[in-house]
């Protein structure tokens, strides 16, 4: 078994509370995102500014957990909203 030292344990513990609140940011975002796109109809202003938050949180996210940022992946906000889209349309 592995020991590590209170110092690198507290780094570890520093790094999982940063992920966490990162992880929660993009959450909210992304909830705010698709409760405005099914139901506040022509907020496209409103999407596009908390879609671009949201895309910058999951950027970050992805920086803290070591992924890389691939060039050929759409944006956060592109597919959620598709997915809103989708959703929408399954309900009229």
């Amino acid at each position: 078994m592995m020991r590590y030292s209170r110092s690198e344990h507290a780094r570890v513990h520093a790094m999982q509370q940063e992920v966490a609140r990162a992880e929660g940011d993009y959450q909210r975002l992304r909830a705010a995102y698709l409760e405005i796109a099914k139901n506040e109809p022509g907020h496209e202003v409103a999407l596009a500014m908390i879609g671009a938050d949201m895309d910058r949180a999951h950027a970050h996210l992805q920086a803290l957990i070591g992924l890389p940022r691939l060039p050929f992946t759409h944006e956060p906000s592109t597919v959620v909203r598709r997915e809103a889209q989708r959703i929408t349309e399954d309900h009229d």
